[in-house]
């Protein structure tokens, strides 16, 4: 294992997104296995790749990581995305947690009925406004950085701007009552790693389809319907 790292998931977004966001946002070129059989996946159990018998997984360093958090930290670490000292390390875990948990909402939603995603889309958006977007705008106001910690540029920021992408496409003008955000979505995306991995043809995927849903379905055996929140 050397050189680039790889990733091993299905061609789609799911947990290993927010992976890409961020070698991308480092700068770094990364190769891509895609899951599309049960035998890929079996191979990769049999093989002792899979640690908890889950993907994501990266080749990155002569290791095969897995979990996601664990992977985002060693890479936001390794290209100084992760601050300058504990305390700002804790505010960007504290921030990234809090995205995840938005995110989470919407990592769902492609697995739901026709009925339930018009629910999810309408919990995506209320929890977003009333309870997410809120405490960032606030943070970016009350210091008047240009980033969320330390003002330089890290995971957190990384992290958010993923988020509010993903929730546009939920609702388009959701950030209309947040201009602090406005601004920090304009800044971040103009970052020349960002906006390349934004152009069309990088390695960002795009909005799952009916394709992807049967792809993870049928190669992790998901026999069961996921519920709206």
């Amino acid at each position: 294992m050397s050189g680039k790292p790889k990733l091993y998931y299905f061609d789609g977004r799911g947990k290993m997104e927010s992976i890409r966001w961020l070698l991308a946002a480092a700068g770094v070129e990364f190769e891509e296995e895609f899951l599309e059989t049960r035998e890929q996946y079996e191979k990769l159990l049999q093989g002792g790749s899979l640690l908890f018998q889950q993907v994501p997984m990266v080749e990155i360093d002569g290791m095969r990581m897995v979990q996601t958090r664990a992977i985002l930290s060693y890479i936001a670490a390794k290209y100084n995305l992760y601050g300058k000292d504990l305390k700002e390390r804790a505010l960007i875990d504290m921030y990234v947690g809090g995205t995840d948990d938005l995110m989470g909402f919407i990592l769902m939603f492609p697995f739901l009925s026709a009925e339930d995603k018009e629910k999810q889309r309408a919990f995506i958006v209320q929890k977003a406004t009333s309870r997410y977007f809120p405490v960032y705008e606030k943070v970016l106001k009350d210091h008047g950085q240009d980033f969320l910690v330390g003002n330089n540029f890290s995971w957190a920021d990384v992290h958010l701007l993923e988020a509010i992408l993903m929730v546009e496409e939920k609702k388009s003008d959701v950030l209309s009552g947040f201009p602090q955000l406005q601004a920090f979505k304009a800044r971040i995306s103009s970052i020349p790693t960002i906006k390349k991995f934004l152009e069309p043809g990088s390695q960002r995927k795009p909005v799952p389809d009916d394709k992807y849903v049967e792809t993870v379905r049928r190669v992790l055996r998901m026999y069961y319907d996921i519920k709206a929140n």
